[in-house]
Order: structure tokens, then sequence, then C-alpha cells
């Protein structure tokens, strides 16, 4: 697994643990998975970069997701999911370092393979690609 995709993982637990732990820093919690687990230390700086970034453009990266959903609420979407399109929504329009589009998408594909439901794939890739065309 790259190094990259590690730092997305790390992050998108954050952020899911963050719905349940609203009062937690995005510091504190990334240290809660330092403290279980081992990676590189570029690991960890992108992961926080990335978590710092979904926090300070937060209420731009839900309307690019909400914008891009013609029938469905923030709400009413899958945590997992959510947390997943915020991640490549902020790297597609708030990275500091420029990701190819493709790449973000099907990180975040894979990702939610991996940690969604059977239809989160299709459901992120369509909500991104909505993204990707405005």
């Amino acid at each position: 697994m790259g190094t990259r995709r590690l730092s997305r993982e790390l992050a998108l637990q954050v952020l899911f643990q963050q719905e349940f732990a609203t009062r937690q820093s995005v510091e504190a919690g990334l240290e809660t998975f330092r403290n279980s687990f081992e990676a590189a230390p570029d690991v960890w700086s992108y992961a926080l970069a990335l978590l710092k970034a979904v926090e300070s453009n937060h209420i731009e990266i839900d309307a690019w997701i909400q914008k891009s959903s013609e029938h469905w609420t923030l709400k009413r979407m899958a945590l997992v999911d959510l947390n997943i399109m915020r991640l490549a929504t902020c790297e597609l329009k708030f990275a500091p370092e420029p990701v190819p589009p493709a790449v973000v998408i099907n990180e975040a594909i894979e990702i939610s393979k991996k940690y969604g439901t059977v239809d989160s794939a299709a459901f992120v890739n369509g909500i991104l690609d909505q993204i990707m065309k405005h």
C-alpha cells in the first residue's frame, strides 16, 4: 500500500471518529492512531495535512458534495462514504500540492470498497464525478 493511501485511510478513520467525539482536535485524533499503528513520518504528516485542510474548508467541501448529489442530503449519506468524499473533495479542490483528479477519485473508490458498503464505490464515484464536472 502506498504512503498516500495509508495517509488517506488514517485521515478517514480520524474523521469518522470525530463524528462521535466532536470536541477532539484532529491532532488528538491522529495521535490516538499513532499510539496504535506504526507508519513512516510522511504518512502521518500527509494525514495531518489532509485533516487540517478538511477542517479549514469544511463548509465549502460539504457545499460541493451537496451540490453534486441531487437526491441525497448529507444527513442521509453513510458517514464512511461522506467522509471519503470529504477527503477526496478536499484533495480535488483545496490540496496544497496538486493531485491528478483521476488518482484522487480512484483512491476514494478503492478506500470505499474497503471501508464502505457494497454500493459505496459507485455512490462515491458518481458524486466525485459530478464535483469534477463543475
